[in-house]
Formats: structure tokens, sequence, C-alpha cells
């Protein structure tokens, strides 16, 4: 359930994401933001191994990738809404 966890610990610092060539704060900040996006997105009622599957394979998805500094927040955003609604298709 999500009210059990806490937003913050799955959030990252400029030293989780590695090395981006000095853009490590932006990468951080980016991430962070996506992640409390998904987190508002997220069903109260969802289970905790559901969020975890979720919020990390926004990393997981995202590692690496230039979009994070390439692409619009806004664009993000859209993936992010994408990638949860075909997470909890696939749970069902």
């Amino acid at each position: 359930m999500k009210d059990m966890l806490n937003v913050q610990d799955y959030l990252f610092s400029t030293f989780d994401v590695g090395d981006w060539e000095g853009d490590e704060e932006q990468v951080a900040e980016t991430l962070n933001e996506l992640i409390h996006f998904a987190w508002e997105k997220l069903p109260e009622d969802l289970g905790s191994e559901q969020i975890d599957h979720i919020i990390n394979g926004i990393w997981e998805h995202l590692r690496g990738d230039m979009a994070l500094i390439d692409t619009e927040l806004d664009e993000l955003l859209d993936w992010v809404t994408h990638y949860i609604n075909s997470s909890l298709d696939e749970s069902i």
C-alpha cells in the first residue's frame, strides 16, 4: 500500500546517477521530478511490490539515456504516464 511507503526513499542524489559528464545535478533533478510525478499518479491501494517495480523501472528504462538531458520535461512526463498505465495494465 502506498501509505506504507515514502517517495523520499526512491529519490536520487547526484552521486546515485553516476557520471553524466557534469550534468549529474540536472539528471538527478529531472529523475526526481519524474518520480514525484509518478508517485502522484499511482493508485493509493497499489501494492508495495508493484510500486517498487514501477518506480524503480523508471530509472531502469532511463539509465544512461540522454533523454534525461535532451528531452523536454513535458515529453518525459508523458512517457512516465504511458509507462505507469502500461505497467498497471500488465499487472491486471
